[in-house]
């Protein structure tokens, strides 16, 4: 691959990581997933570590805006129109950036940890998949003539990462299996209210991210009950009890079984906790 010497390829991937999650502004963090993963794919970059390349941020890089506000701050979101629109796109996209973030923490925090390539493929690719969908919806928001920063946005999903930087088999659980996999329950039934309103372009760009979020549930699925194997654990038990621990919240339904089942994410996995989080 060529890149510039203004933009130089990372010399390893948990640097590209760093990289990523430290970068302040949007565009960049887009380009360097894009160029972080086709580096790794291509075999350009190998794999390094936090030791080499330095531990990965507590915070990640953010722009000026938008401002960042307790969840509980957050002002009420119109629900119709042009207003509403924007209003839904904009924290999906919030959502998103995060879930770059979150997502290329998880690769570079843990490398210390001896796991298959194929485990860094996967989440290289989710990675990637993220950017993706932050992209898609910025250019949304575009063309509705907004951008992303327009609106408040809550401060409160990185504090999953936080919780669970001492644990993969916590982190596993929390980002992919609990809140990607809250995406599978909630994103259908927005797709059908784009296209009630007519918004055939979100409802297309909504499908896309459910299609990958499917995929992401299922590689979270698939290495949470790699890791729980390794260390002689039984799945279900372990995800009760690390969600009990880390998350904060409920796990509400009603819950898409059939496309959680696909992806590897079975009810005993969350029913048993819908009633017991309070």
């Amino acid at each position: 691959m060529t890149l510039s010497t203004e933009n130089p390829l990372p010399a390893t991937l948990v640097a590209g990581a760093k990289a990523i999650v430290e970068a302040t502004a949007t565009s960049e963090k887009v380009r360097l997933a894009y160029a972080v993963a086709r580096g790794w794919f291509q075999r350009d970059l190998a794999l390094g570590s936090p030791t080499r390349d330095g531990t990965m941020p507590d915070r990640p890089g953010r722009p000026e805006r938008p401002v960042l506000l307790a969840p509980r701050d957050m002002p009420k979101r119109s629900l119709g129109g042009q207003a509403g629109k924007v209003a839904l796109i904009h924290s999906l996209a919030h959502i998103e950036l995060n879930a770059v973030d979150l997502t290329w923490d998880l690769i570079g925090r843990f490398a210390h940890i001896r796991m298959p390539r194929s485990y860094y493929d996967d989440w290289v690719r989710v990675g990637l998949e993220e950017a993706k969908h932050f992209s898609m919806l910025e250019d949304r928001l575009a063309k509705l003539g907004a951008s992303y920063g327009d609106q408040p946005a809550h401060d409160g999903l990185w504090q999953a990462a936080q919780d669970t930087g001492h644990d993969l088999a916590a982190r596993l659980a929390i980002i992919p299996l609990v809140l990607e996999a809250r995406g599978l329950d909630i994103t259908p039934p927005m797709i059908e209210k784009a296209r009630a309103m007519g918004d055939e372009d979100t409802a297309k760009v909504l499908e896309v991210i459910y299609r990958d979020e499917k995929n992401h549930v299922a590689f979270g699925a698939k290495w949470f009950r790699y890791f729980c194997d390794r260390k002689g654990q039984r799945p279900e038990p372990s995800f009760h009890d690390y969600v009990r621990k880390h998350f904060r919240g409920k796990l509400k339904p009603p819950f898409n079984d059939r496309a959680r089942s696909e992806a590897g994410l079975t009810p005993g996995f969350y029913k048993p906790l819908a009633p017991l989080i309070g």
